[in-house]
């Protein structure tokens, strides 16, 4: 898309029979958190910034460490905050980082 700054919520809901479904989104939590980019868990989601290209990567490769970690399916919720020719950033909604 471009390289100017989004921020992406992402909420992903393991279902497994055989596993701890927050032991399953702890792996999700873990790749977003070794990616490098400014994020902020909260109770529903993980809100990440970054450029749009980079967060979707990310947030693939997350849900396929649940998907191996032993959740038989996932169900992924996404919200986006894009403007064109500006960045979103953190700083302006005063997010505690």
């Amino acid at each position: 898309m471009t390289d100017h700054l989004i921020t992406l919520g992402i909420q992903i809901v393991p279902k497994s029979t055989s596993h701890d479904t927050y032991a399953l989104i702890d792996h999700a939590i873990d790749i977003i958190q070794q990616s490098g980019v400014k994020y902020q868990i909260t109770p529903f989601e993980t809100v990440m910034e970054g450029r749009y290209e980079d967060l979707m990567m990310i947030s693939e490769i997350a849900q396929k460490a649940v998907l191996e970690a032993g959740a038989d399916e996932c169900l992924v919720y996404y919200r986006i905050h894009y403007r064109k020719n500006q960045n979103v950033t953190f700083e302006e909604k005063k997010l505690n980082l």
